[in-house]
Formats: structure tokens, sequence, C-alpha cells
């Protein structure tokens, strides 16, 4: 029944940050008429939904009709910096939504959901959307700080001079490692609506003068100079032989000692529901099946995808304290 009533539960967290309830009851105990007044709301609707958040371990009640926001609760507050708000709101957003509606014929057909259901394909949609362009860099940054805290202890960076990080959004997985590897260079390199917020990034890190932003289409080419080409959840996008065309390029313009660093899930070769308990990995791989096309891979499926871009897989090493996440290295075949 959990699992049914699941997206029940998603689109009650939906509304919860749509009508602000978390940012509205602040760090207090507040009615539940109050909020309904602040939010523009009726009180009873406002009441029942304050209770299914209770319910979800959001909120708690004290007296009657009285509520405040427990620590889970607080990952709905976008005033804080470990707030979920970005991610709530574009895996609740409709476009996508609706593409899952569609996994079936996905499963079926090998298909793109998204592409049938909107006409066009999901950067795309993007693409047309500057709000929405702007929500899915937010989410994407939220979900790479964790990456960006261990990421650079966890990986020996003091042997390279400059890194690339392709794909690489708003810059906060690359700040993460410049900042504590002050003799290292970097360039992070995205299509121009993906770096929109990486100017700030920069500068609000004081790394501008190590970094610098480049525009292009990694499925062309991928900027020449580096030693180290780094990739933060960007195969899972796409195709095998989109991920391929990727690599490929990577590999053309890596020096002899030069190295390739993918930082994705991978997926055991059986399924081993003592790791994933809750299957998130698995969701997101339908995901990227009904959304954009990608997938996430087993080792045997990177080692296939470098193999075919002239690179060879050297090792897969857990990221600690950044679950799901690992380290995968590669070299010039």
């Amino acid at each position: 029944m959990r699992l049914v009533f699941g997206s029940l539960a998603a689109q009650t967290v939906r509304a919860a940050v749509r009508l602000r309830v978390v940012e509205l009851l602040g760090d207090k105990k507040r009615s539940a008429v109050a909020v309904a007044a602040d939010a523009g709301a009726a009180p009873q609707p406002m009441t029942r939904l304050l209770r299914a958040l209770t319910s979800l371990g959001l909120l708690r009640e004290h007296e009657a009709g009285s509520f405040s926001v427990t620590p889970a609760g607080t990952l709905l507050d976008p005033q804080r910096p470990h707030s979920l708000t970005s991610l709530v709101r574009m895996f609740t957003e409709p476009m996508m939504l609706r593409a899952w509606e569609r996994l079936d014929d996905s499963v079926r057909t090998g298909d793109i959901a998204f592409d049938a259901s909107s006409g066009k394909d999901f950067f795309s949609h993007l693409k047309e959307l500057p709000d929405l362009s702007a929500e899915f860099n937010a989410a994407m940054s939220r979900a790479a700080r964790a990456t960006a805290a261990v990421l650079p202890h966890a990986f020996d960076f003091g042997r390279f001079r400059s890194v690339t990080d392709v794909g690489g959004g708003d810059g906060t997985v690359l700040s993460g490692v410049l900042r504590e590897h002050p003799t290292l260079t970097g360039v992070v390199y995205d299509t121009e609506e993906g770096l929109a917020q990486a100017a700030a990034t920069l500068v609000g890190q004081g790394l501008t003068p190590r970094c610098s932003l480049v525009a292009g289409d990694f499925f062309r080419s991928v900027p020449e100079g580096s030693d180290l080409y780094l990739m933060k959840s960007i195969l899972h996008d796409w195709t095998d032989d989109q991920a391929v065309a990727i690599l490929t390029h990577c590999r053309r313009v890596l020096p002899p000692a030069g190295r390739v660093l993918i930082v994705e899930p991978v997926l055991p070769e059986v399924v081993d529901t003592g790791t994933d308990t809750d299957g998130l990995t698995y969701l997101t791989d339908l995901n990227m099946l009904v959304n954009v096309g990608g997938r996430e891979r087993t080792r045997t499926d990177f080692e296939d995808v470098c193999r075919r871009a002239g690179l060879a897989l050297t090792s897969v090493t857990p990221l600690t304290r950044a679950d799901p996440y690992f380290l995968i290295e590669a070299t010039a075949a």
C-alpha cells in the first residue's frame, strides 16, 4: 500500500513546497489557521495538509491544530543550505510525471516517453523555459553538494595540472575540488543554459582566476588542455552510443598520462536488496529511461562504453559518504 500511495505522498510534499508551509511555520509552533492565512489558503484544508505532512514525519502536531517542523521537514525550507526544495519541484514537475505515465510503453519499445508526451526531448524542453532550466540547475547543484564535499579528499587530484568538468553545470563539484587543491586550474564545460549560474558560483568561491567557463556541446568536442576530465552524473543521461561519443571526445584530447574520472552510481551485476533497500538507484534508472533515454550502469557496462571509446577502465571505488556514487577511473587504452 505504501508503494501504491507513493505518488500521493510526493504530491503532498509538492503542495507543501508550493504553499511554503515550512517557511511559514519557521522555527516555532503555529496554528494551521495562521499558516493558512499567510499562505492564502482555506483553514480546514490546510489543517488536513499539515496533518498529512505530520503523518509523513515532516511536521509535528502538538495540541489540536498547532504544528511545528521536524528535522526532516527542514529539508523543505529553501532558505536552508541543505534544502531539497529544488529537487522536489523538479521531480514532481508535471512534464516529468506525464512521462512516467508511459513507463510501460518505454519498457515495451525502449523509446523515451518524455519525447512522445511533449513532442521534444527533455533538454530542448528546458532550453525553452529559462525558469524551469534554472530550477533544474539548482536541483542538480543540490544533488552535487555531497559529492563536492567528499570528492576532493577521495581522489589524488594533486598529480594533475588542470581538470575539465565535462557537463559541469553551475560548477559546484569543480569548485569543491579547486578549493582543496590550490595548484589546480579548471574548466567548467557545459551548454550555455547549463552554465547560466556557474559564474556566480565561481565568484562566490573566489575561484574566477583559476577557473574558466566554456560553452559547447560534448557530442561535438571537449576543450583541449587538461590532463584530467571529470564527469559527474553525465553519462547516465544518455544511451550507450551517446556515452561512447562523449568519452571518445575526451579520449581525443587526453594526454598520455591523463585520466578520465567518472562519478556515477554503479549497479551490482545482481540486485542486492541489502545495499539499496529503498530502490532509489533503480527508480533513477527508470527515470532515465522514460525522461531522457539514459541508464544507470554496472561495472561491465562502464567497461564496455570505455573500451568502445578507446579507454581502459582501471578502477571502480565507492565514494564514501556520497552514496550511491563511485569513482570510475579510466586511461587511454
